[in-house]
């Protein structure tokens, strides 16, 4: 399975965009789906996650901020993020977590600036 994500671009402080990773296969193969965020020469951080039943955890840093979701039937997980801080400017990469296998798609810039 491939991921590809899209929907990153320039937002300014305040705002919001969503973030969509489309699989090209069935992501319920999966345990979870997170998305991950890496600014230049800082390590690679979870920001959320959902399982396959619904359950969803966010970094302390997004909380109230960004809301994962999963559309099973397009096989698409999505990140709404609102509020948007020019600290959230950063690569944001979607991830399919099977057991000790992480599949990785490629990232999308996201940069919050007036």
């Amino acid at each position: 399975v491939q991921l590809q994500a899209s929907g990153g671009g320039l937002v300014q402080p305040g705002g919001f965009l969503r973030l969509s990773c489309a699989a090209s296969g069935s992501i319920v193969s999966f345990n979870a789906m997170a998305w991950y965020r890496q600014a230049p020469g800082i390590q690679r951080d979870l920001l959320a996650q959902i399982t396959n039943d619904g359950t969803t955890n966010y970094a302390a840093s997004v909380k109230g901020r960004f809301t994962i979701s999963r559309d099973n039937s397009k096989n698409t997980v999505y990140l709404q993020m609102n509020s948007l801080k020019p600290e959230d400017t950063s690569v944001y990469y979607c991830n399919a977590k099977k057991g000790w296998t992480h599949t990785w798609g490629q990232g999308t810039l996201v940069t919050v600036s007036s």
